[in-house]
């Protein structure tokens, strides 16, 4: 059986990582997750149009969420629910980085396995597919996994040059 991406982008560091990291990224086929968030959005024009081109979700506390995962060998689709707003992204692994098509952006991540968390840093983004964006445009966009009391968590803190935050989020999932 294939490698799922999370496995490729990480090799052998992939299989110390904590149970619910592991469960969550062996899966393939469709499969999903549900929990709750919470979510921070930019107030400034330019961050509030960011966020609405790349169909980022609105603020809320303790929103319910849901992630519907579409893995199959090469390709990952994750539906993202955030209490009725809809996020869509596809995500694949090629030269060594995991990269994901969020909107009209497609971003590239390296990932690094570190004290049982997986950290995503932007490598490149390009927008449309062919117009490059510098990486350290993304400077400002952490991104992390990591188990906490049994269960999978994620934060995404994304910042952006002249923006400044666009969106924050944070929150866990378990087996719907």
């Amino acid at each position: 059986m294939q490698p799922t991406l999370f496995q490729q982008a990480l090799g052998a560091a992939f299989f110390r990582m904590p149970e619910s990291l592991r469960r969550l990224h062996t899966g393939r086929g469709r499969f999903r997750y549900a929990g709750r968030a919470t979510i921070e959005r930019g107030s400034g024009p330019l961050a509030r149009l960011c966020a609405w081109i790349a169909g980022l979700p609105a603020a809320g506390h303790d929103v319910a969420t849901l992630v519907e995962f579409d893995c199959g060998p090469r390709r990952e689709t994750w539906r993202r629910d955030f209490g009725g707003a809809r996020m869509t992204s596809t995500l694949s692994f090629r030269d060594g980085l995991l990269r994901e098509r969020l909107g009209p952006v497609q971003f590239r991540f390296a990932l690094h396995a570190n004290e049982g968390a997986i950290w995503w840093t932007v490598a490149g983004a390009r927008l449309f597919g062919i117009l490059p964006l510098p990486a350290s445009m993304f400077d400002g966009v952490r991104c992390r996994e990591y188990e906490q009391d049994d269960r999978y968590r994620f934060e995404v803190d994304a910042a952006l040059p002249l923006a400044g935050r666009v969106i924050r989020y944070a929150g866990w999932l378990e087996p719907a």
